[in-house]
């Protein structure tokens, strides 16, 4: 053997099967298939109505009002969980006096 790099030119030569071609054009007609097709998309895109989002009219009155809802709801449904465990309590004594008493 000889340790000449082995040079290419004109009378260079090498084998590619017919499956290796049909996979490789197959490669290239999907690439450019989807380059198409995104550019399709962008032009799209494009066309499309810009879409504003509209300004709030929510007020700074009525918002203070939601808040003031909301807290009162938390606090109202505070003091129920504190009846409800109370209550809980209440049960719990009666049901370990009952199984006093028998």
């Amino acid at each position: 053997m000889s340790d000449k790099p082995k040079q290419l030119n004109e009378d260079t030569s090498f084998k590619v099967s017919i499956k290796s071609l049909i996979a490789i054009g197959a490669a290239i007609t999907t690439v450019v298939g989807m380059w198409f097709a995104l550019q399709a998309d962008i032009q799209e895109a494009k066309e499309l109505p810009v879409i504003e989002i509209p300004p709030s009219d929510v007020s700074r009155m009525e918002f203070d009002m939601k808040d003031q809802l909301i807290r009162q709801t938390i606090m109202t449904t505070q003091s129920d969980v504190e009846e409800i465990k109370e209550d809980i309590k209440r049960l719990e004594e009666k049901i370990d006096r009952l199984r006093w008493d028998h």
